[in-house]
């Protein structure tokens, strides 16, 4: 359900000149598939997610999600598909912090054009162990329950793919098993193609599917 195909993106530096960042041949992950992304820091794993996801266009190559090549789309398009079709969970959460947990939820439900489904944000919520913390704002909460609150909106929408960016990182280590079991336990649940970039290998050594970014990158120096 996710191919690339001579996917490439540069950054412009300072003094002008191209700063390669991804150049992948062939990418491929298949619906409902679960795997963690894996790689050195600076090798392009944000980068990557951020080109699935359609937050940023790659200057050149496919990148296929279900029958969609988004990289056709205007950034419009690309930010509607996003809210339909994937989940993202950032680093920082990117929480509202004026709205309550169940808000946030809601919000995501929302901003993706479709039915505001009340009962599946608190069910989403209650499954994350939530249930009792609806009402508070991300002030209020954890780091622990942001990420939470997080991992609940990302799934809100019953998305095709969920993209996580470093999901335990800002969460202690007695936590970080919890994170990764309601990710892969609700993509599971929906079905839902799953791919976590972690540093951690106690996290990356629970997916069957471990990929090294800096395998298949060809911009990576090594």
């Amino acid at each position: 359900m996710l191919d690339l195909r001579d996917v490439k993106k540069s950054f412009t530096e300072p003094d002008g000149g191209e700063l390669p960042i991804l150049d992948i041949e062939e990418f491929h992950l298949d619906e409902g598939e679960q795997m963690a992304l894996v790689g050195r820091s600076g090798c392009g794993k944000t980068t990557l997610l951020y080109v699935i996801a359609g937050i940023s266009r790659p200057d050149s190559g496919m990148v296929k999600v279900g029958q969609w090549d988004i990289t056709l789309f205007t950034e419009a398009e690309r930010d509607r598909f996003r809210a339909e079709q994937i989940g993202y969970v950032f680093q920082t959460f990117n929480l509202l912090p004026g709205f309550t947990a169940l808000e946030n939820v809601l919000l995501g439900m929302r901003f993706a054009g479709g039915h505001i489904d009340r009962a599946r944000a608190k069910h989403l919520l209650e499954r994350v162990g939530l249930g009792h913390r609806m009402t508070h704002r991300p002030g209020q909460l954890s780091v622990g329950e942001q990420q939470r609150v997080s991992v609940a909106r990302a799934l809100a929408n019953q998305p095709r793919l969920l993209l996580a960016d470093e999901p335990t990182a800002n969460v202690d280590a007695g936590h970080q098993q919890q994170v990764v079991d309601m990710l892969r336990d609700g993509c599971r649940e929906d079905n839902v193609a799953l791919m976590v970039v972690t540093h951690t290998p106690e996290v990356a050594n629970q997916f069957d599917r471990r990929d090294n970014l800096e395998h298949f990158n060809r911009a990576v120096v090594a």
